[in-house]
């Protein structure tokens, strides 16, 4: 298969573009860095200069694909309305390209399921709308697959190994401005968790098995890891204490859009994901990977 990637030279995008040339598919990737340029060269892949909003590289890139993959997203939290904006407009340009019964893989977040603290989410959860958290890439995927679209979407956890671990590494930056590493009240609310090279397998399945309409997907390996566990091994690499604070804190320390994170309970299961899929993740907990991370 032809795949066009976004976010191509991104911490997941790394992994994906290998995994699917090791898989024998054809990728283009898109980067707006000479750096990028490189990278996806050395490692055998096409290369389409753009970003995410430069429409029309992105119809120009998914032009004449099998199968489109949306890794790009702006983690800008100062602008976050913008950058959900920003996405919501590519994922409906690279899909007005795509002819019917083509492939498009769409990103979100097993935080962006709906559900009550201690609900475990599962695939067959709607989209949460919730005015505090403007992405809506999930209802922007359930709107163009009635063209005829094979239409995933991949429910992200905090995706980690030794360098990054998803909203994690905010985490870990804080507590390193701040000198504190911090939980919310009891810190018993959990994040669901899973290694980068199992997630990056997963999005290779979804390119290459999804069904036609809409099917969604959790990578998820850990149903949850206490915020509170977090914090502890957080300020145990930094050599720095570790408090909790009331959650009407929780903004004024974390910032708006973040501080909304870092309080919710959102594990997550991954049950029929697995069996559909056939995907068996293998890596390291998240954990064991905060714990064996360079400070």
């Amino acid at each position: 298969m032809r795949v066009f990637v976004t976010g191509s030279t991104g911490f997941i995008g790394t992994e994906l573009v290998k995994e699917l040339i090791a898989a024998g598919h054809q990728v283009r990737g898109l980067t707006r860095s000479d750096a990028g340029v490189e990278q996806l060269m050395a490692a055998g892949a096409e290369v389409h200069r753009g970003n995410l909003e430069d429409l029309d590289s992105l119809r120009s890139g998914a032009a004449g694909m099998d199968a489109v993959v949306n890794l790009a997203f702006n983690h800008d939290w100062s602008n976050f309305a913008q950058s959900a904006a920003d996405e919501i407009k590519a994922i409906e340009t690279l899909a007005s390209v795509l002819e019917p019964g083509k492939r498009l893989v769409v990103t979100s977040g097993t935080g962006l399921a709906s559900g009550a603290p201690g609900h475990l989410r599962v695939e067959s959860d709607p989209p949460a709308s919730n005015p505090a958290v403007p992405r809506r890439p999930e209802q922007t995927a359930q709107a163009v697959a009635a063209k005829g679209l094979h239409v995933a979407i991949v429910r992200l956890p905090q995706v980690h190994d030794t360098r990054k671990q998803g909203l994690v590494t905010r985490v870990i930056q804080m507590s390193r401005e701040k000198g504190v590493s911090t939980y919310i009240g009891d810190g018993a609310n959990r994040w669901a968790a899973a290694p980068l090279k199992d997630v990056a397998h997963l999005y290779r399945l979804a390119v290459e098995k999804t069904d036609p309409g809409l099917t969604t997907y959790h990578a998820v390996q850990e149903e949850g890891v206490s915020l509170r566990d977090i914090a502890e091994t957080i300020g145990k690499g930094l050599k720095v204490p570790v408090v909790s604070i009331p959650p009407e804190k929780a903004v004024e320390h974390f910032g708006p859009f973040f501080g909304h994170f870092v309080g919710t309970d959102m594990p997550a299961s991954s049950e029929w994901t697995r069996k559909t899929l056939g995907w068996d993740p293998t890596g390291p907990g998240l954990i064991e990977d905060l714990s064996n991370m360079k400070y």
